[in-house]
């Protein structure tokens, strides 16, 4: 009978052996997925990367453009989109319930440019906008050649090139353009993909843009700030609205958001009130239901999830100067946390 016993025990401990090692090893495989924005993709990888060896919770970031990361999150492909524009309020009806925007960091959409010896160039609104339009053709126009007095620019051909793929990139220096310039308005609008000029250039991404104009002279194209510091590119100074040409820097993209913030963070950033904000600076964001309990999700996925929000706009922040993003400041981290600890698993909260 006692031999018995010891059996049935022994058999018991095994199986209890068995189902915690099960479950240590589903917390170690754990694997969010994510999609979208190529704009914040470099502060992503490395924030990805740490939280990883920290918390031996994978991220799989794929970096396929804001519409991409809308899309799949409203085809609930993935557990969190990336976008560089505020969903609009048909991508949110298509989303069939409520979606937050967790803003992570600010960046900086530059203008870079190829040119012989690469001087460093101011743009006003007016050159930008006609550059974009095809109006401005020649690199030794007036309306380029009034704000850079003193250098010498070339006569050769403006080779303007532009995203190809659904981009929040895209977005901010559309709607930039669009407030600083009718014209823009009335032809081309505000969009993550638009109806661009006859006869320019589209590139996929921040990097083919980027790769683009570094490999062809007399290009000029929009990137993040960081594919032009990688990539040793050349990048002008912008005119704002207080008419200051403001070069790109942590420090003026930071005054950029000197601007009041709403609880869902839907603010624009673009042609800045800010007398030293960069003007062409805006958030980029981390989107997610508000309930997770959709599509079989599993409870502890849902809650890796709300804890790695948390890590984002918290000890996360420490990764985004390095990278030459500007950190969320005190107010809006304060708006990002709110909205991750909002997030709920069938009602209940799932960050105490």
């Amino acid at each position: 009978m006692l031999v018995n016993i010891l059996k049935v025990l022994s058999l018991m401990f095994i199986v209890f052996a068995l189902i915690c090692g099960s479950s240590v090893a589903s917390a170690s495989d754990m694997e969010l997925l994510g999609a979208g924005a190529t704009f914040p993709q470099p502060l992503y990888s490395k924030m990805f990367d740490a939280y990883n060896q920290q918390y031996k919770v994978k991220v799989n970031y794929q970096g396929i453009g804001s519409g991409g990361g809308i899309n799949q999150l409203i085809k609930k492909t993935v557990d969190f989109g990336g976008t560089d524009a505020f969903m609009t309020s048909k991508e949110v009806q298509s989303a069939g319930a409520p979606v937050l925007h967790i803003p992570t960091c600010l960046g900086a959409v530059v203008v870079t440019y190829n040119l012989p010896g690469n001087p460093k160039l101011n743009f006003t609104p007016d050159a930008v906008a006609g550059i974009f339009l095809g109006t401005i053709t020649r690199w030794n126009d007036p309306k380029i050649a009034s704000a850079n007095p003193g250098v010498k620019l070339p006569d050769i051909a403006v080779s303007a090139v532009h995203r190809a793929d659904g981009s929040g990139t895209t977005y901010i220096f559309s709607e930039y353009l669009t407030k600083v310039s009718k014209e823009w308005k009335d032809k081309i609008g505000v969009g993550k993909s638009l109806n661009w000029p006859a006869g320019q250039i589209g590139q996929k991404g921040n990097p083919g843009v980027a790769g683009y104009v570094k490999q062809t002279p007399g290009a000029i194209g929009y990137v993040e700030l960081l594919y032009a510091t990688q990539n040793k590119m050349p990048y002008g100074s912008v005119r704002n609205k207080a008419g200051k040409f403001i070069e790109p820097t942590l420090k003026s993209v930071s005054a950029a958001a000197n601007v009041k913030i709403p609880d869902d963070t839907n603010v624009s950033l673009t042609d800045t009130e800010a007398a030293a904000g960069y003007p062409i600076s805006g958030f980029t964001w981390l989107i997610v239901y508000k309930e997770q309990k959709y599509g079989g999700k599993a409870k502890d996925r849902a809650e890796a999830l709300a804890k790695l929000l948390v890590w984002i706009v918290g000890d996360g922040q420490r990764y985004v100067e390095p990278l030459q993003y500007a950190p969320l400041s005190k107010e809006a981290a304060a708006k990002a946390n709110t909205l991750v600890r909002s997030m709920t698993y069938d009602g209940a909260a799932l960050v105490k």
